[in-house]
């Protein structure tokens, strides 16, 4: 199992320091519009919820919600700064590393076969593994 998802830590995420300098000052101003959009540009956001990946694809939704934001920045006073910056460079959590890991395994052919295409797939009587990109490529050809 280790073989297939080698989960082993990354090291902490890096943190900008020119962005850290502007997260700093809107935390210490209150000002909240500026400290949500300064944390979003950071690569992890210091705080699980549900509407940080919503306002990350529309920055413009930071100023139509202002209740949310509100909320958000209040749990990020509580924390505080150094709080806030232990979040911001924590390493990737391990459930989020495994995604790829197991299409990696199968592609480097550790079990003896080459990942097929669909078409390949359906025809075979033999072992065989289902290459995910090429299916998607080939239902996408065929349209």
């Amino acid at each position: 199992m280790f073989r297939i998802y080698p989960t082993i830590p990354e090291g902490i995420h890096d943190v900008d320091e020119m962005r850290w300098d502007q997260v700093t000052e809107a935390f210490k101003a209150m000002d909240n519009v500026s400290l949500i959009y300064h944390l979003l540009y950071l690569d992890l956001f210091p705080i699980k919820d549900s509407y940080v990946a919503f306002l990350k694809r529309d920055n413009k939704a930071i100023e139509r919600n202002p209740e949310t934001i509100n909320r958000l920045c209040g749990r990020l006073y509580e924390m505080g700064l150094d709080k806030i910056f232990e979040k911001c460079s924590e390493p990737k959590e391990t459930n989020r590393q495994i995604g790829p890991l197991f299409r990696r395994w199968i592609n480097s052919k550790a079990l003896g076969i080459d990942p097929v295409g669909m078409n390949d797939f359906v025809k075979n009587n033999n072992n065989a593994s289902l290459n995910r990109l090429i299916h998607e490529y080939d239902k996408a050809k065929s349209k």
